[in-house]
């Protein structure tokens, strides 16, 4: 109920009552008459706005007998009395009935953002906070307001040839591109069992995205034309990681309070750029993962990030100065960072998929 929550921090529990007194006390005390019918009238509309639809109908029944008690005291005219009376319950109903409308809505909007989140998180379930030697951890801040994923996606999982991620970025933001995620974290899951290099996995990544593309190209649900993505594996031994990167920024391994941007040496192509599969030989490169070390993946989102004077957010500077080790903490810590080097405004899409190794 987003509208009653709204105003119920801008307007004071007390309003009401005090609106309701006021009335009262201007029709008895005034100089002239009906200078407390105004107060009184708008009594109930203010109430709804804080209070439940029974409460403000009862501020709207105590404002009629206000108005009516006050005519009786000061001794004026039934049909003034009935003219004061009427006029209060008239507005009061008015406010009623726009109470009741605003609550139905905000029901109605609940429900439906409630079906919303559901949906999409069904298309991007949260991974889960153990993997094999791994705890894993995850922040996703979608770029679209009342959105709850947008273009970024990430993915793990347990497989025969060890616990496989997947993490990327599909060009565009906003709900349009959810299409292409829901693509490739689905191509991803299946492939990711039968796949015996991260490149045959890529390669099957972009086939499916270039078929469904095909499907659905000059349709209202075309999907974005490629996927910026990093994957990765690790074996279940988790003493090392090795990272084919596919035109994603790269990942962040944290190693005794150090960060080292693991940087591509020969970057492929993104995902489904309508070249097909990656013609280049397979790069997968290597590096330890010692205990306690923490593999950091990002969006641009977050290594795009602006402050208002247009400088990007340090990536590195914002992980090594935090001195957390944990999984959950790391992502936290840096979403934190960068909504204040931001300024909480929301640019992009932001994901963050934090890997740590246990002892």
């Amino acid at each position: 109920m987003v509208g009653p929550a709204v105003a119920q921090v801008r307007v004071p529990y007390v309003a009401p009552p005090l609106l309701l007194l006021g009335g009262v006390a201007a029709d008895l005390f005034a100089p002239q008459p009906y200078y407390g019918l105004p107060l009184l009238a708008c009594t109930s509309m203010v109430a709804g706005m804080v209070y439940s639809f029974r409460i403000s109908a009862l501020f709207g029944f105590a404002a009629c007998a206000g108005a009516a008690a006050s005519a009786a005291y000061t001794g004026r005219e039934s049909s003034a009395l009935f003219t004061d009376v009427a006029a209060v319950l008239v507005v009061s109903l008015v406010g009623l009935w726009i109470k009741w409308l605003v609550d139905r809505q905000g029901h109605n909007l609940a429900v439906a953002l409630t079906v919303a989140e559901a949906a999409q998180r069904a298309v991007l379930p949260a991974p889960p906070t153990d993997v094999g030697p791994l705890t894993v951890a995850d922040r996703y801040v979608a770029a679209q307001a009342g959105a709850a994923i947008g273009g970024d996606l990430y993915a793990i999982q347990e497989t025969p040839f060890g616990i496989r991620a997947l993490i990327g970025d599909v060009r565009g933001k906003g709900l349009r591109a959810v299409s292409a995620v829901s693509v490739a974290v689905g191509a991803f899951r299946e492939a990711a069992e039968h796949a015996p290099t991260l490149h045959e996995l890529a390669d099957r990544l972009d086939r499916a995205l270039d078929r469904e593309g095909g499907r659905r190209r000059n349709s209202e649900d075309d999907i974005e034309g490629f996927v910026t993505a990093l994957l990765v594996q690790i074996p279940p031994s988790g003493d090392t990681v090795t990272v084919l990167n596919r035109g994603h920024p790269p990942p962040y391994l944290l190693h005794d309070g150090a960060v080292v941007c693991l940087e591509p040496t020969h970057p492929e192509l993104p995902l489904s750029t309508g070249l097909g599969p990656s013609r280049g030989s397979p790069v997968e490169e290597t590096f330890p993962l010692a205990p306690r070390d923490s593999l950091v993946l990002v969006t641009d989102g977050v290594t795009e990030a602006r402050n208002p004077d247009g400088a990007f957010f340090d990536v590195p500077r914002g992980l090594g100065g935090t001195g957390l080790r944990e999984a959950d903490e790391l992502a936290e810590a840096l979403v934190k960072a960068v909504t204040e080097w931001t300024g909480g405004q929301r640019q992009d899409d932001m994901a963050v998929l934090v890997l740590t190794r246990g002892e």
